[in-house]
């Protein structure tokens, strides 16, 4: 019998496995005394909202739906405010808009938001000045600020990611749920000023008047039933990296059985993090909650397979994404191994492409960068393997921003290394802003058009 049924999980078992890209909290005492205190809050999302995106993503899965996970690198602190989290709803709402009408299939919304505040790290230290210093680890775990203070890692900075995350989650479900932000008889509330010079303008607008002449028809025949025309789902997600966060908020729930992250609705796993007998590994595998796992570089497929297997035990559709990140010049050489060892398992997943990792580089102005064009490759590439595997991606893996900032090059406004200074403002991951955002739904349509013989 495999040790692993033998051994008894609990939320907190994974502290005597091997742990990486974990903080020390040097005060003993405050750390234990802000754990209870999480321990003590009240869950951020539901377990019956985990069960529905759970069903969602057995559809993704066939084929019949297709994920939009997207937002920032790393969530700051700061950013928790109406500004920043509406700009991003709208482009969320906006590419899901996009892809709904392209592709008639249901589009599953999910943000990196409302818990995206640690960022794994290669490592340990930097050097600033004559200084070696901590490195920053993002906001759950320390401060920006470059000086041995700030960056020492402080245990009451789970409170206040729990605090902004339930203020982010609120505001969302305000947004999307009562009506107006969401409504889809207004499309046009959700478009920002800097949209008009885009070339997708016109194809845009003329979008906008289709689904509204649709809505308008379906109205007139079925006036009581469009209710949730009014309404939309969105899903929260974020990188699983302190497990202190993680399992503090992992409990039980009356009348249904086993384990619940209520931190979010999709933890997933990096990739510098999936050691089969490390620590996260150990944790997830007593969650209920669907999984995504980071899959990057060249892999051992074999050690792929046997974490899947450990993650989903049962073999149960829409439990495990796998989010493949490359980069456009790998794709065909490692992604077709890694989907013949899924299919000769016979294992269910979902598979999805993060474009955005693989395809980082530093520009000649010093700045750490991508190329749209490497990140549309690669989501072109990952369309031609699936495509002649005869496998399905369903989803897409995105870090951007509804703000007009300058960290990625190209685009249809063919921004370049020499704009980059003009608006970088990422601390760690620079991301698509809103137009270059907008214009990958567009291209990302038509791949999935391509795919289903319907264009070219």
């Amino acid at each position: 019998m495999d040790k692993v049924k033998l051994r008894t999980w609990t939320p907190l078992s994974w502290r005597t496995f091997p742990k990486r890209q974990m903080p020390e909290y040097p005060d003993v005492k405050l750390f234990e005394e802000s754990f209870r205190e999480l321990q003590s809050f009240p869950p951020l999302v539901t377990s019956w909202e985990i069960e529905a995106l759970r069903k969602k993503l057995k559809q993704a899965g066939r084929g019949e739906a297709f994920m939009l996970q997207g937002g920032d690198c790393a969530e700051t602190f700061d950013n928790c405010n109406s500004v920043h989290i509406v700009k991003l709803l709208k482009v969320m709402l906006q590419m899901s808009f996009i892809l709904i009408h392209e592709l008639n299939v249901p589009i599953i919304r999910v943000g990196r938001i409302a818990g995206q505040y640690a960022k794994p790290r290669s490592n340990d230290s930097e050097i600033i000045g004559d200084e070696e210093i901590p490195i920053y680890r993002g906001d759950l775990i320390n401060a920006i600020e470059a000086d041995n203070v700030s960056r020492k890692p402080d245990p009451r900075r789970l409170i206040e990611a729990y605090q902004k995350s339930a203020m982010t989650i609120n505001f969302v479900r305000a947004l999307t749920e009562g009506g107006g932000f969401a409504d889809l008889h207004h499309p046009e509330y959700w478009e920002l000023d800097f949209m008009l010079k885009n070339k997708y303008y016109k194809e845009y607008e003329s979008m906008v008047r289709s689904i509204l002449n649709a809505i308008n028809f379906m109205e007139k025949l079925l006036p009581t039933e469009l209710v949730t025309l009014k309404q939309v789902d969105m899903y929260t997600s974020h990188e699983a990296l302190n497990l202190y966060y993680e399992s503090a908020q992992t409990r039980q729930v009356p009348h249904t059985p086993g384990w619940y992250n209520l931190t979010t609705h999709l933890p997933w796993i990096g990739n510098r993090t999936r050691g089969l007998e490390e620590a996260h590994i150990e944790y997830f595998r007593g969650i209920r909650n669907p999984i995504g796992i980071k899959v990057g570089g060249k892999v051992d497929v074999y050690e792929i397979i046997k974490v899947i297997e450990r993650l989903n035990p049962e073999n149960e559709e829409g439990k495990i994404v796998i989010i493949t990140r490359y980069g456009r010049d790998k794709v065909t050489d490692q992604l077709p191994e890694l989907i013949r060892a899924v299919q000769n398992n016979g294992l269910h997943v979902v598979w999805s492409c993060d474009p955005m990792h693989g395809n980082t580089f530093t520009s000649s102005t010093n700045y750490k960068t991508r190329d749209f064009e490497d990140i549309l490759e690669e989501i072109k590439q990952t369309f031609m393997v699936h495509r002649e595997m005869r496998t399905t991606l369903g989803g897409v893996h995105l870090e951007l921003t509804g703000d007009n900032v300058t960290e990625c090059v190209g685009g249809a406004k063919g921004l370049n290394e020499n704009g980059l200074s003009r608006n970088y403002k990422s601390y760690c991951d620079p991301r698509l802003n809103y137009e270059q955002s907008l214009e990958l739904a567009f291209l990302i349509a038509k791949e999935w058009k391509y795919r289903n013989g319907n264009g070219h």
